[in-house]
């Protein structure tokens, strides 16, 4: 095997991997921004999962279900909020309910559902369309690297570069940079930030609605707890890039890289394989350990 035959593929991989950090981490910038760190990302993941698989299924449309299920993500990020905002509860108390609650209902509805708390499998499920341009696929590397993903997957590039539109070129990009940076002064200039912190929950709810979709839609079945910490790893994946959303582009790659990495390692590397498996989360806690040095240095 020549370098190309390793490097490509798990580069290629990397890219449709990195999917899921990509789209919480721009849900997560979101409300980072607005002057809230979402915990939640993780269990409205797990929830955008679940309910994804189960309406395509139900539906056995891929548009329809997928829909069904991001108004399912949304609503619950909407109670998120609601409590968080308007009932003046903690943060980080909501936030870690939410995953709570994300876990536990869906273990009840898949048991109430299918008579099950195992694996969900979904026979004749519609698949994920695949963007193939027959014309660029052919280019050296970058058509073997960019092209041959699936359609969620250019959407989320779709998201990173509207997240930089609304972020830095629009009126309510401003609002909402405005509203983490000087929440009084805000309030002071007649805006209410509430309403900007609320949109930015309702926009990660929709984001992470996605990122689960990637999980079930591309495994075709639901697998307890697939989320499996992507929703924690998004939210490294915001400060490594810099809380911009072309710097979590890059972030979310990292981390692509690292799964898909422990995954190929498995067939040739002679070390246990649940050391492999844990190698992107050990590029996490570097990753953590490195923004931290990084910020100490600049404040000193």
């Amino acid at each position: 095997m020549n370098n190309n035959e390793f490097s490509i593929p798990l580069i290629h991989n990397s890219i449709g991997i990195m999917t899921p950090f990509l789209l919480a981490g721009i849900g997560g910038l979101m409300t980072e921004l607005a002057g809230m760190l979402n915990i939640a990302l993780e269990g409205l993941i797990l929830i955008g999962a679940f309910f994804s698989v189960i309406f395509v299924a139900a539906t056995g449309s891929l548009f329809w279900g997928l829909l069904f299920s991001l108004l399912m993500t949304i609503f619950f990020a909407f109670i998120f909020g609601a409590v968080t905002l308007y009932l003046k509860a903690n943060v980080f108390i909501t936030g870690l309910a939410t995953n709570l609650l994300a876990g536990g209902l869906t273990t009840v509805l898949a048991f109430y559902l299918y008579g099950t708390k195992g694996v969900l499998m979904f026979e004749g499920l519609p698949a994920l369309p695949v963007f193939r341009m027959p014309s660029l696929h052919g280019i050296p590397l970058i058509g073997d690297i960019l092209f041959g993903h699936n359609i969620l997957v250019y959407l989320g590039w779709i998201i990173v570069v509207l997240a930089w539109v609304l972020i830095y070129k629009t009126p309510f990009g401003y609002r909402l940079r405005g509203t983490g940076s000087n929440f009084d002064a805000m309030v002071a200039l007649g805006i209410r930030p509430q309403r900007y912190q609320m949109i930015a929950i309702l926009i990660s709810g929709l984001t992470c609605g996605l990122a689960g979709a990637v999980l079930t839609l591309n495994l075709g079945a639901y697998v307890p707890n697939i989320s499996a910490g992507r929703g924690w790893i998004a939210l490294v994946v915001i400060y490594l890039g810099g809380k911009t959303p072309f710097g979590i582009l890059g972030a979310a790659f990292i981390f692509g890289l690292a799964e898909s990495f422990s995954n190929y390692a498995q067939g040739f590397l002679d070390i246990p394989v649940d050391f492999i498996l844990a190698f992107p989360y050990l590029i996490t806690v570097v990753a953590m350990v490195l923004m931290s040095i990084a910020q100490h240095r600049k404040e000193a």
